[in-house]
């Protein structure tokens, strides 16, 4: 039997350092469940020590999450630790992941310490750990630009301290595949109690070589990878899941290894990602894309009729994108549009349900045709923003090349609705002002991108906007089939993820918080 691959995935902690991709506890739970139907074998639920906010989120993770371990983030000190054992003590199987660097260049200007002080650190931190949790997963941070003899002692003293799992990253994406491949195996020959731990891969993608750099470490003895939903993470982003996951899958000819994924889970997974960080996935993205399985070219086409085989190496329904059986329209009932979202991955209450049918109703009436993408988008709005404190209610602008453009907002904040009237230099300008009359703020646009969802005239509207506070940086989506529309309902949802911020962020002397005090 070929060998299994644990799946540890840090959507919820590495993925969420992405500049703008905070997510609140109702949020992460949302995703967190759904890892845990992905079948996912460790959830990394977040970085307990950076805010109260992170520590309650990862609290009702190791609650709420039945079948994954779940594990929280730690640096080499004692207040870290204990924090993230508070946080991930009732779940049903709990991991402190502790870390330190490793690399000549962390350790003199980060960490400012030498290689003997670091060594003490690994020693005493692991234990303690150890003595509150049964696993302990210990990481070298920025072990891709370590010297390996000094890698190999760091690994051997975390094994002899109580670590079971040791994670090699390669923190900055510097690696080629052979160079952190040859880590791994080096490790595997040289350090000598290397048979009591399992070795994890931790990659990112800042030369576009993490998926590749995490295969390269498997062939070399990684049995654990870590990785990240839709290869969300900051700088470039982290290995992505599914792609790590599919190569498994597609080439076991030549990597005689498996996981325990359920892959049909990948896409409402990679969508739900999406939806509530408000990074859209790229059409030509692997496994997940848009346009991951579309063949448009008439020699591609033509070899497709004659056999799926010619053009893909995979099928459409192994990741849980299945071929559309009802086409919804204008005169689609209830059970219908239900079955739809059932169809498309999605499990809704009867309130819930209620509210996206209207929804729907409403879209049906302005679109001639409606598109799975559309549903989507409708899905998302109504399951995301149930607990939003502000809500869009209406808009009206004046636009044109003659007259000046006006806008006339109303929302509705904890229940009370509130209007105001602005002007500005184009419509979602003057929208937008007449948003920040009604809701004070001093946040900065920073991104403002419209997409198209599908083709046509009719189509709807997609825009993403992302704002900055004080160094806090939110992003979010608004999809309408009027764009004016759409960019209120995303400046709108991003203004609700920045209030959560607001009110959850950590703490300025955490931040910067040296590693001390052991």
């Amino acid at each position: 039997m070929s060998e299994k691959i644990y799946i540890f995935d840090t959507t919820l902690r590495d993925g969420e350092q992405s500049p703008g991709a905070s997510m609140n506890i109702d949020e992460k739970l949302q995703i967190a469940e759904l890892l845990d139907e992905l079948n996912v074998d460790i959830i990394e639920a977040g970085f307990p020590i950076a805010s109260n906010g992170d520590f309650e989120a990862v609290e009702e993770i190791s609650k709420k999450i039945k079948n994954s371990t779940i594990a929280g983030l730690a640096r080499a000190n004692f207040r870290d630790i204990d924090r993230a054992w508070d946080a991930i003590k009732l779940a049903k199987a709990p991991r402190i992941h502790t870390f330190i660097a490793t690399s000549p260049i962390h350790m003199e200007y980060k960490l400012q310490k030498q290689p003997n002080e670091v060594l003490e650190l690994i020693e005493k931190t692991v234990k303690y750990a150890r003595n509150l949790c049964p696993e302990v997963e210990w990481s070298c941070e920025d072990g891709g630009r370590s010297n390996i003899d000094f890698l190999y002692t760091c690994i051997e003293k975390a094994i002899d301290s109580g670590a079971k799992i040791i994670n090699i990253p390669d923190t900055v994406g510097y690696t080629l595949p052979n160079e952190y491949g040859n880590i791994f195996k080096k490790v595997k020959n040289n350090v000598p109690n290397i048979d009591k731990a399992i070795l994890s891969t931790h990659t990112h993608n800042d030369l576009g070589l993490a998926v590749a750099n995490s295969l390269a470490a498997i062939n070399e003895g990684a049995r654990q990878v870590e990785c990240t939903i839709n290869g969300l993470g900051e700088r470039a982003g982290n290995a992505a899941l599914e792609e790590i996951v599919m190569s498994l899958k597609v080439r076991k000819d030549l990597m005689p290894f498996h996981t325990d994924l359920n892959t049909k889970s990948i896409i409402k997974t990679s969508r739900l990602v999406s939806g509530i960080t408000g990074f859209n996935v790229q059409p030509n993205k692997a496994i997940v894309g848009t346009n991951a399985f579309a063949h448009e070219a008439g020699i591609h086409q033509d070899g497709m009729l004659k056999h799926s085989g010619t053009y893909e190496i995979m099928t459409p329904d192994e990741v849980g994108l299945n071929k559309s059986t009802l086409v919804m329209g204008k005169h689609s009932g209830k059970h219908a549009f239900s079955e739809k979202l059932k169809e498309l991955g999605y499990e809704v209450g009867d309130n819930a349900l209620m509210e996206i049918f209207g929804r729907f109703k409403d879209l049906a009436d302005k679109k001639k045709e409606i598109f799975d993408e559309d549903i989507i988008a409708l899905v998302d709005d109504q399951v995301l923003r149930v607990n939003d404190k502000i809500k869009f209610v209406s808009l009206f602008v004046n636009a044109g090349s003659i007259e000046k453009h006006n806008a006339k907002l109303t929302l509705e904040i904890d229940g009370n609705k509130k209007e105001a009237k602005s002007s500005g230099d184009g419509p979602v300008d003057a929208t937008f002002n007449a948003i920040k009359k009604i809701i004070n703020h001093g946040a900065k646009l920073k991104l403002y991108q419209i997409n198209a969802i599908t083709a046509g005239t009719d189509a709807q509207g997609e825009v993403t906007v992302r704002l900055e506070e004080e160094g806090r940086q939110v992003q979010a989506k608004g999809s309408d089939t009027d764009i004016v529309v759409a960019s209120a309902k995303a400046y709108v949802n991003a203004l609700n993820k920045l209030i959560i911020k607001r009110t959850k962020s950590a703490p300025s002397d955490i931040s910067n918080m040296k590693i001390e005090g052991v």
